[in-house]
């Protein structure tokens, strides 16, 4: 069995994406929550942001215990959204847009009131008694992993996932010490692994673009043996991927994983940097934008967009650079978020100038990134009680906010107690007309620097990167981009005919960089593109002035 490799996609090259959490995005029928008619109606929007692609957050029918990552039929789509045929709408008006879409697969478990955990759980199954994993006794513990017993029939106890309401599915164990630990893609296992095929070929038979994987990498149990690690859930995926590919090779998944040299590996187009901090210590995202464990406390964030922080780029470099060098060699993506619907967003804790210098970085490294919903206008995370799993990730999924002179903010005609969530009561808060219609406003920012990079090929996703200037004590970044003149085939050609430098100064003070200590092979002159208050370029000094950024066209 051989690995998809020819992963590649001309459009991906100058893709930007935008995830939706359809609950509270528009609601088109007046009852409180968002809805796919709603999503149809706001596609004009993001074609006019410059959006190439949504990631919609799961729309399959569910009991929303965790916000619809508890699903309980993969082939129907929620009630509160609508049904099938809205689904195959929406592709259609999105596709006529130039829009694709993804939605969200949630392959690693279900609900409880699933179908197949309903023969499951019977004390004896008829279909799917090993689709999830269950110990052999009532007794017998979950082998170091969580389990739930004495609540089914079925003499064992099943495995779960995060809450105690999602079952583990069985795609079998790295390491077996059990007898009912089973070997991946056999038995039961393999048939697990079809019923995942099955759900996928489902929805781009209807005409999904692709998915975005929920913690893809977490398939498999035991499975951390072998020099890359995840060997037996790679071994899956690219078992999934050899079904699909041949009947879909224009479809893209971007995995939840953030390790690009497993996600790459196993098969998938894209990997996600995703927002980590285990214990306090911060992987790279955390170190640019939320490096604290006191999410609205800006004075205690040393991360290094706060302008405050005195943090240097060159710890993250030393976290982001491996990984972005192991998707570039397999060919794939490493992508930037803004946020998610996991992650506290970052306003109000850093300022919208240091939100607008942090977004205009994203924007300009490798990959294709993706912005979620509200952050193009600087929505703020708000600290609320749970809804349907949320806890603290609850403050970062409420109504879209459209136009404050309208209802609701124009996101429902519903009274305010019927809401999925409240929208925000200050006055202030941004609105996407009211963002439209200032051009110093966040919104232009993203607007801009999405239409840079469709603009020039050295801003495309695959195209190449070097860092020219970090540091450890001095704020300023700066790194370049290159690449061919026809760059939509995803080479990275360093002799190619465009070349750009991206520049930021995240500081209250300005900097200076000297352009002939930058490394060997950098020359010619700089030409600005864009610019976020005062950058100058002369022909041995660049000046960035204090919360600056800049893109420079380099030229002869």
């Amino acid at each position: 069995m051989t690995p998809f490799t020819s992963r590649t996609k001309a459009w991906l090259n100058t893709a930007v994406f935008y995830q939706i959490y359809p609950s509270s995005f528009q609601d088109s029928n007046g009852d409180g929550i968002g809805d796919l008619q709603g999503i149809i109606s706001r596609l004009d929007y993001l074609q006019k942001l410059g959006i190439s692609g949504i990631w919609i957050s799961p729309i399959y029918d569910s009991p929303f215990r965790d916000g619809g990552y508890d699903v309980r039929d993969f082939c129907n789509v929620a009630e509160r959204f609508g049904n099938n045929d809205d689904a195959v709408k929406l592709f259609h008006e999105a596709h006529n847009r130039g829009l694709r879409v993804l939605l969200d697969l949630v392959p690693g478990h279900t609900s409880d009131e699933h179908a197949w955990f309903a023969d499951s759980k019977q004390a004896t199954p008829v279909h799917y008694a090993d689709r999830y994993i269950w110990t052999d006794d009532w007794i017998a513990g979950g082998d170091g992993l969580p389990f739930i017993a004495g609540t089914a029939d079925r003499n064992g106890a099943y495995i779960t996932n995060f809450f105690s309401f999602q079952p583990a599915l069985n795609y079998g164990f790295g390491e077996r010490q059990r007898v009912w630990q089973t070997e991946p893609l056999q038995g039961a296992a393999l048939d697990t692994a079809q019923a995942l095929v099955d759900v996928i070929r489902f929805w781009l038979e209807l005409g999904a673009d692709g998915f975005r994987v929920d913690m893809a990498d977490s398939l498999v149990k035991f499975d951390d043996a072998g020099a890359v690690g995840k060997e037996q859930t790679r071994r899956v995926w690219q078992w999934v991927f050899d079904q699909v590919r041949p009947d879909f090779p224009d479809a893209v998944f971007v995995s939840e994983w953030g390790r690009p040299d497993q996600s790459l590996d196993a098969g998938f187009d894209m990997d996600f940097y995703l927002d980590w901090r285990w214990d306090g210590i911060p992987n790279g995202y955390n170190m640019l934008l939320r490096n604290t464990s006191t999410p609205l406390e800006h004075d205690d964030d040393a991360s290094y967009f706060n302008a405050d922080s005195a943090t240097g780029i060159a710890p993250f470099l030393a976290e982001y650079e491996p990984r972005l060098g192991a998707a570039q060699q397999a060919g794939g993506l490493f992508d930037f978020i803004t946020c998610n619907h996991d992650t506290v967003r970052v306003r109000p804790r850093l300022s919208e100038l240091e939100v607008k210098l942090a977004y205009a970085t994203l924007l300009t490294l490798p990959g294709a990134p993706f912005v979620y919903y509200g952050d193009e206008i600087g929505m703020c995370y708000r600290t609320l009680p749970t809804k349907e799993g949320g806890y603290v990730r609850t403050g970062t999924r409420t109504p879209m906010q459209w136009d404050s002179a309208q209802t609701n903010d124009g996101f429902s005609t519903a009274s305010a107690e019927d809401l999925y969530l409240p929208v925000d009561p200050d006055p202030d808060a941004e609105s996407v007309n009211d963002a439209i219609d200032d051009v110093d406003s966040l919104w232009h920012v993203v607007h801009d620097l999405i239409a840079l990079k469709k603009q020039h090929a050295a801003l495309g996703s695959y195209a190449g990167y070097r860092t020219l200037f970090s540091s450890d004590t001095q704020r300023s970044y700066v790194f370049e981009r290159f690449s061919d003149a026809d760059a939509n085939d995803g080479a990275l050609d360093a002799a190619g005919a465009q070349r750009v430098i991206v520049a930021v100064n995240p500081s209250r003070h300005a900097e200076t960089v000297s352009l002939q200590e930058l490394p060997d092979g950098w020359s010619g002159k700089l030409t600005a593109l864009y610019t976020v208050n005062d950058v100058s370029a002369s022909d041995d000094m660049l000046t960035l002035g204090a919360q600056s950024f800049a893109v420079f066209m380099l030229g002869e």
